[in-house]
This record gives structure tokens, sequence and C-alpha cells, in this order.
């Protein structure tokens, strides 16, 4: 059975997925009493579930015809996403946002489903445990970035 917050987002990807324009206008306090939760819940779901490394920007209005704007951000090309990736990375990254971006590249069909796994197993913190923090997280982002731009280089010869 799935929790609430699965419901929400599916819900809210599913329109999303019908727009039209690429992004929908959602009030909170009628999607928490759709959904017979609180409020808070509803943030949860849009603050850790429709994040940038996820493909998504977040915009709010305040007020009392405030909103809540989910935009799936659309890419030129493959190229053009992994360049994007590359430079959310950074310096260091987490385990989990690492594999928000694995996930990402797999829900975009740059990679595959095998591909997804073995990246996610190089990156994960159980492989990367005997280094110490921040190391570790500056060793993953090196790992993925050196990865991604395998990717890159591959789509360049396609």
């Amino acid at each position: 059975m799935k929790n609430i917050s699965d419901i929400i987002e599916n819900y809210l990807k599913e329109i999303l997925d019908l727009s039209a324009a690429q992004h929908i206008d959602v009030r909170r306090n009628e999607l928490a009493e759709r959904f017979q939760c609180v409020p808070s819940q509803v943030n949860y779901v849009i603050n850790t579930r429709f994040t940038l490394d996820k493909g998504f920007l977040i915009e709010s209005k305040r007020g009392g015809g405030g909103y809540i704007r989910i935009v799936k951000v659309l890419f030129h090309d493959q190229a053009d996403l992994l360049d994007q990736v590359v430079a959310l990375i950074g310096e260091q990254i987490s385990a989990s946002r690492a594999e928000d971006l694995l996930i990402r590249l797999f829900e975009e069909r740059i990679i595959t489903e095998r591909e997804l796994k073995m990246m996610v197993n190089v990156v994960n913190r159980a492989t990367l445990e005997i280094i110490e923090l921040p190391y570790r997280d500056q060793l993953r982002a090196r790992l993925l970035v050196a990865m991604i731009k395998t990717l890159r280089y591959q789509s360049e010869l396609s």
C-alpha cells in the first residue's frame, strides 16, 4: 500500500504530464483537503519529491491568492541535460542527491536500468564508507562526473 506522500506525488506528476504548459499551479490547502492530510504533508512532498535534482523548479506566491507552481525543467538535448547534471553535482554530493540525479537520467532515457544500478552501486554509501566525510562526498562527485562525462562523449558520437 502506498503512503500519502507517494499518492500526492503521483497525483501531481499525472497532472503535470497532462499539462501542455509544462507547469502546474496548485494550492497547498486545497491539496491537503483533497487528500485529507495536513498542509505540511503537501509541503514535504513538494520540497522532497520535486527538487531541481529530480528535474523540477518550484515557485511560490504567498498570500490570499497564493499558489505553488511546479515546473518541469526541459532541455534542448541530451548533451545539455548532461551538462546541467554535472553543474548540479559541483565539488561534492551526498549519496541521496547522487541517486536522485541518476534516477533522473534513467527517467529521461539517457541511461538504462542496468547502467542506473551499476552507477548507483559505485556511488552509494556502502561502497565508499571506508572514506571519511567530506572526502567521501568529494570522491562521489568526481566518480559521478567522470561517468557522466563518458555518457556525454558517447552522446556526441551517436
